[in-house]
């Protein structure tokens, strides 16, 4: 009796499915959240792009002449491992651009804040951004916002003031700005004022309240809490004006069209996490993605931003890591798409992670679409190990979460070009979930000859024999 499908039959490469389309519950469909407008009189994305091109022309002009002089992959523009110009690079773009020390170090610092650069270790190098400037809008607006989150870090602080008091006015801006955006005028900073003051007594008192149960002792705060807070809003708004965000003199302070679409993003983003689409908002990273399993890959994604809305981006990055090192394959690549989510703020992490080996095929291709190399063609990154490696862990995510049609219909995604080549690289590979899969694979495979011979390799996987 001959096999309909010959031992060595050909594997048609073809890019492996989403895994959050695994579960048969799939199907299932979800109302959408209708797209959201701003508000009437905010100008169209593209010229607020060129708004936003405008405002940071001098840090891209900073970031392109780094690019140049220094070449790809030189380390020679920094020399403190956080990508501050170095003495002699400053004085060297000042010379070329015409420009100041002064002026150079400050745009390279907005380069920076904006993800016109980004730092790798002890060396600095285009960020995408810079890369996508003058095609997309969306990167372009991206970065400014990006600006526009760091405003706290692009005009230095007070010196005079406790750092306690300075953290309290950041904390409390974002209520100031949401009361200028609403207002859609100039607004008089005497009435900034008394608004900022409201929101820091509530900070003090939601501060001051006592859990349950026993508690160390209160460690004594600065007296300087009860400093006036009008300098630090004078400083706040003119660190605002400094990145575009608003207008301010003659008492008053307005913002602009970029500041007030900014506002608006960030109002909505809030919006959409207290509607997050399937109830996972409060959950820890692992559970969330173990909810999102169940969804399509839009509704996951919409979940991923909710998810994410909802808390500061480091510690969501470190959960989805930590959730990624987990024994659950499905959770690992799920993880990662909520890491695609979070974009550039989670490359330093995921760049950290690359060394280890449960981990590395994830972040290899992760940082590969990150610098902009296209998804189809972001598993050339992979060595034929790290390929076969990642082939046996979604493989073990099919096979737990999956259908047994899905498992057979995995074969095809492998980089090896027949069945035993595919077999003799997987025992090679030395997976922990190797034997489990091959089992599994040999269960759902309609064709005994092939479903025998992957059975011989699990046995073989299993006693260490050959």
């Amino acid at each position: 009796m001959t096999s309909r499908i010959p031992r060595d039959s050909r594997l048609r490469l073809v890019r492996p499915r989403p895994l959050a389309a695994a579960p048969s519950a799939v199907n299932q469909r979800r109302p959408r959240r209708a797209a959201p407008r701003p508000p009437e009189g905010t100008p169209a994305p593209a010229e607020l792009a060129r708004m936003a091109r405008l405002q940071l022309a001098a840090a891209a002009r900073v970031a392109r002449w780094a690019d140049a002089a220094l070449g790809p992959g030189s380390d020679g523009a920094t020399a403190d491992g956080k990508a501050t110009l170095a003495d002699a690079t400053a004085e060297r773009a000042s010379k070329d651009l015409g420009l100041t020390v002064v002026q150079v170090r400050a745009d390279w610092d907005t380069a920076r804040l904006a993800g016109l650069v980004e730092v790798h270790g002890d060396s600095a190098r285009p960020g995408w951004r810079l890369r996508a400037w003058n095609r997309d809008d969306s990167a372009v607006l991206r970065g400014w916002v990006a600006l526009f989150d760091a405003w706290s870090l692009a005009h230095a602080e007070p010196a005079d003031h406790e750092p306690a008091a300075v953290a309290e006015v950041v904390s409390a801006m974002p209520q100031v700005l949401s009361f200028l955006q609403l207002s859609a005028g100039p607004v008089p900073v005497e009435q900034l004022l008394d608004l900022l003051e409201q929101r820091v007594t509530e900070l003090r008192t939601e501060r001051c309240e006592i859990p349950y149960g026993p508690q160390p002792e209160p460690v004594p705060q600065p007296e300087a809490l009860d400093a006036p807070l009008a300098p630090l809003l004078d400083w706040a708004l003119y660190a605002l004006a400094s990145v575009g965000a608003l207008t301010y003199g003659g008492g008053q302070a307005t913002l602009t069209p970029l500041g007030s679409w900014a506002v608006w993003v960030k109002l909505e983003q809030i919006c959409v996490a207290a509607q997050s689409p399937a109830g996972n908002i409060e959950q820890a990273a692992e559970d969330m993605l173990r909810g999102c399993a169940q969804l399509r890959p839009n509704a996951a994604r919409a979940e991923y931003r909710a998810w994410l809305a909802a808390r500061p981006v480091g510690s969501a990055v470190t959960e989805l890591i930590d959730a990624a090192r987990g024994d659950d394959a499905l959770l690992r690549g799920l993880a990662f798409e909520a890491l695609r989510v979070v974009g550039a703020p989670a490359e330093p992490d995921v760049r950290s992670v690359a060394d280890e080996p449960t981990l590395r095929p994830y972040a290899l291709l992760w940082l590969a679409e990150h610098d902009g190399i296209d998804p189809e063609d972001a598993h050339e990154v992979l060595t034929r190990q790290e390929a076969t490696w990642l082939w046996v862990d979604t493989a073990a995510a099919v096979a737990d979460h999956g259908e047994a049609p899905m498992l057979v219909r995995h074969l095809e995604s492998a980089v090896q070009p027949t069945v035993p080549m595919l077999l003799d690289e997987v025992r090679a590979v030395g997976h922990p979930r190797t034997v489990q899969v091959l089992v599994a694979l040999a269960a759902a495979h309609p064709d005994p000859a092939l479903a025998k011979a992957v059975r011989r390799a699990a046995f073989q996987v299993h006693t260490g024999g050959s």
